[in-house]
């Protein structure tokens, strides 16, 4: 009846790894599963113990890089929260600076500042450098929009001399 608590065992370290996804609670239930298996075998308690422990340091050294080399190849790593934003473009909703400022990102509106002491004037896209805490630390797409630490312009706003013609804020007569 031993091999019982040892399938138990088993049975509830697979629960585990169902939460964990790490492959290191299964490879404890695989150890489990053999000291069942001594068990059912007649061997001592000592012996299930050992047998169980071998197993279960075998396959978490052996079996699980093996595994997880095989399942990383398999399937793509999304990046999801904060990580998944880095990268994206957003829009200047507020003026934004070194102290401050406000961005359209991925739909919603977030605190952000500027990179670097640079400036960006309200409807100016910019590119998310990376995420302080609920911060979207922003640099320029490209050099249109941004000013310089001095605050002069090193490029034309949106609805300066090189908006598009028929733009909004473009100039009569473009």
């Amino acid at each position: 009846m031993g091999w019982l608590w040892w399938l138990g065992g088993a049975l509830l370290l697979g629960v585990v790894e169902i939460f964990a996804l790490d492959l290191i609670f299964l490879m404890l239930a695989g150890g489990a599963l053999v000291g069942a298996l001594a068990n059912a075998l007649g061997a001592p308690l000592a012996v299930q113990i050992v047998a169980a422990a071998v197993a279960s340091l075998l396959m978490l050294f052996a079996l699980r890089p093996f595994l997880l080399r095989r399942l990383r190849l398999r399937t793509s790593l999304v990046e999801t929260n904060t990580a998944a934003l880095v990268g994206r473009s957003a829009v200047v909703v507020a003026p934004t600076d070194l102290e401050g400022g406000r961005v359209k990102l991925a739909g919603e509106v977030w605190s952000a500042r500027a990179v670097g002491g640079a400036a960006f004037a309200a409807g100016t896209e910019v590119r998310v450098a990376r995420i302080d805490g609920a911060t979207a630390v922003v640099e320029p797409v490209g050099p249109a929009g941004a000013t310089g630490p001095s605050g002069a312009a090193t490029d034309t706003a949106p609805g300066g001399p090189a908006a598009a013609p028929g733009a909004p804020g473009a100039p009569a007569g473009a």
